[in-house]
């Protein structure tokens, strides 16, 4: 690489040269320091054949994945101390911070933290999740330790501080997903005559029968209980408390035990997802349940006169104060031993209200609803509870349907024979012998009883999608029992819907300008309730989103075409306020 006598390398070229000390030197432009001058690097071997080889590949890491940026040099310890408290924390919810701190100083550092940042590779982490385990940690533990390691690497490299992330390399420990087991109806019906003897009865009611998360429900607030319409509206979540010392560490005790702590911490946030914030039904019974909870509250209120704190909560503590997640948990163990009722965690109250929806055949959109499930984790989260069949499912399914249907048959079960066993829920439907007709729509099976309706959604799906097959298959009941999505209870009798969903889309550059990309600013489809990606059964619902273009997206639809209209000048004018005002809606570090 070296040039005739008097002749020069063009700017930035890389060079390689013999040094008055003997020994060949390379050197390779690879980008530009934080004060504008070129970063250098420099390389130094015995003979010309070395160092160009050092070079050449210093070259080609630059020219793909990018050579690891000049300055401070990262231990993984100092690295994750930085990331946790000065990247994250700011950005991130409370409940999450917790959790990376957990893993970070508990695990990651002690483990880990003694390596060069750069240095660290993917076989170091694995043994190091192997150590975790073999140590006494589960295996969910040092999956957590492995998500947050490879955040924090990830934003390493986005930095320039790693070329590549070894922890997107290492393989992750494995976990098994727990079998959920919901309970029966009568460890239901014990649970609540022993939660008739204890303060707030009815927050073991709502969790039994809505499912609510237990953050939701300790961060029910009055304001959110419509008797009227029989409505319950969650829209945020109890928060674990955090405490700080106001004695400066004189009292020898832990910070939530200090007679004068201070809290830290917002008792509650808002729901994370839109689908998190949402209006739930509640029968009679429990709003009778609510109302006589309501006047018990007063005469707590009347009896801690001076010593009570007003803050609206549904369910307190006798002075006023939301619930503490941690005492809420014991109380439920506390509940469970003296109902009688197996050890379970908490969280599996809202799995037995989810499964019971599910039996009861409730829509797919109704439980996903209930539930708060995301739309694009739904179907994944509905198969957790579909694939149950055991005798628990099997007994609950006939004895709720009994108990609201009472002893006369339905198309969709059979009475159990008095001192009988409980029927199988394949038997609720068509003989065993029987078929079903499935449509296959691309890539979607929808089954019917009836072959007629199978052919005419085939008839009019064809008609909105000319250019995708479809066509109507035999299928055994046995195999679509057990290959189907959604086993026995997404049989069909009748159509599904079909309506038409009104669309809006609108981009605007960061200046306010309206990007023109080649779209219709409005348009119809007609959507099947099969078809999530197009369906909607709200009249409109709008929201904006920053792409990683920095452009501004305005995205409106719904099924009344005026509320779309309406909705959608709405959505354009934040549009473009957000792309004119990025910090306000908090996008200024996502670009």
């Amino acid at each position: 690489m070296t040039n005739p006598k008097n002749s020069r390398q063009p700017n930035g070229a890389s060079t390689i040269y013999l040094g008055k000390d003997g020994r060949w030197h390379g050197r390779v432009t690879v980008g530009v320091k934080d004060d504008g001058s070129p970063d250098r690097r420099h390389a130094s071997r015995r003979t010309r054949a070395e160092v160009t080889k050092v070079v050449r590949d210093l070259e080609k890491q630059r020219d793909s994945t990018g050579v690891r940026k000049a300055g401070q040099t990262w231990t993984v310890e100092t690295w994750l101390t930085h990331w946790v408290e000065n990247i994250a924390a700011p950005s991130v919810s409370e409940n999450t911070i917790d959790g990376y701190r957990v893993a970070v100083y508990h695990h990651l550092i002690p483990g880990l933290g003694a390596h060069r940042l750069e240095k660290l590779e993917p076989e170091h982490l694995e043994r190091f999740y192997k150590k975790m385990q073999a140590d006494g940690s589960s295996a969910g533990t040092a999956h957590q330790a492995h998500r947050t390691v490879r955040t924090a690497l990830n934003e390493a490299k986005r930095r320039r501080h790693l070329t590549t992330n070894p922890a997107s390399i290492a393989k992750a420990p494995k976990m098994e997903e727990e079998e959920v087991e919901p309970y029966s109806l009568e460890e239901v019906q014990r649970l609540l005559l022993e939660a008739d003897k204890h303060r707030n009865t009815a927050r073991w009611v709502i969790a039994l029968a809505l499912g609510l998360r237990q953050g939701e429900v300790l961060g029910l607030k009055w304001a959110d209980v419509d008797f009227e319409a029989g409505v319950i509206l969650v829209r945020r979540g109890r928060l674990r408390p955090r405490y700080q010392h106001g004695c400066d560490d004189k009292c020898g005790r832990k910070p939530g035990y200090c007679p004068q702590r201070i809290s830290i911490r917002r008792e509650t946030k808002d729901t994370k997802t839109r689908a998190g914030k949402r209006p739930i039904g509640v029968p009679e019974e429990l709003l009778r349940l609510l109302r006589l909870h309501k006047e018990q509250q007063d005469r707590e209120r009347a009896l801690a006169r001076d010593l009570w704190v007003e803050k609206g909560y549904v369910f307190t503590s006798p002075a006023g104060e939301p619930l503490n997640p941690n005492t809420d948990y014991h109380k439920w163990k506390d509940l469970l031993k003296a109902a009688k009722v197996r050890d379970a965690r908490l969280h599996d109250a809202r799995h037995t209200a989810a499964t019971v929806l599910l039996i009861l055949g409730v829509p797919d959109t109704v439980v996903d609803r209930i539930m708060g499930w995301e739309p694009g984790k739904s179907a994944r989260m509905r198969s957790r509870y579909q694939h149950l069949t055991g005798p628990v499912l099997q007994q609950t399914a006939a004895k709720v349907g009994a108990l609201i249907w009472g002893s006369s048959p339905t198309p969709h079960q059979h009475p159990p024979t008095p001192g009988g066993p409980v029927p199988d829920p394949s038997q609720s439907l068509a003989p065993v012998e029987s078929g079903v007709y499935v449509a296959r729509l691309g890539e979607r099976l929808i089954p019917f009883l009836d072959r007629a309706h199978a052919e005419a959604l085939i008839s009019q799906w064809e008609e909105d999608h000319p250019d995708h097959s479809a066509d109507v298959e035999e299928w055994g009941r046995d195999k679509w029992e057990h290959k189907g999505p959604g086993g026995i209870r997404a049989i069909r009798e009748g159509m599904p819907d079909r309506r038409i969903v009104h669309h809006g889309h609108a981009a605007f550059l960061p200046d306010g300008e309206r990007l023109n990309i080649g779209r219709y600013e409005q348009w119809a489809v007609l959507a099947w309730e099969f078809e999530t990606e197009l369906y909607t059964d709200l009249p409109v619902r709008w929201h904006t989103t920053r792409r990683p273009g920095c452009e501004v997206e305005a995205q409106v639809r719904g099924t009344n075409k005026d509320a779309v209209a309406a909705a959608m000048a709405e959505a354009c004018a934040q549009a473009m306020d957000r792309a004119k005002n990025p910090g306000k809606y908090g996008d200024a570090n996502e670009w």
